[in-house]
């Protein structure tokens, strides 16, 4: 069973710094796409960054300049550092990836999200 489990989440004064992880585990041999998203409450979720199998990256204006996403392939883990955080970027954080599976099959997969804080 494919599963993608965030961590590093958690509650951080403005202008800190948070780096949430995005593990992939299970009958995989390696991720794809991976994309970072956010909710916050009564909003609706939103793209946040992506990074390719082969490293390239883009992100959402509003986090342009202070995230940065990367990835490991042989930890079959994507990251995704948040500097200079504010209050706006309070929100559950998902991860969402493209996987590819023992059996060569790829399929798309949700993690469960971890709930970043920024007190102002």
């Amino acid at each position: 069973q494919v599963q993608l489990v965030e961590s590093g989440g958690g509650l951080v004064q403005a202008g800190g710094s948070l780096r949430l992880s995005c593990v992939a585990s299970g009958s995989i041999v390696s991720m794809d796409t991976v994309g970072w998203y956010r909710q916050a409450p009564g909003k609706q979720r939103e793209w946040v960054a992506v990074i390719t199998s082969g490293g390239g990256s883009n992100y959402a204006e509003s986090v342009k300049g202070r995230f940065t996403i990367s990835r490991d392939g042989a930890k079959n883990t994507v990251y995704l550092q948040m500097n200079s955080l504010k209050p706006e970027d309070t929100a559950v954080y998902y991860c969402n990836g493209v996987v590819i599976t023992s059996r060569s099959i790829k399929s798309n997969y949700w993690g469960q999200g971890t709930q970043v804080t920024v007190s102002s």
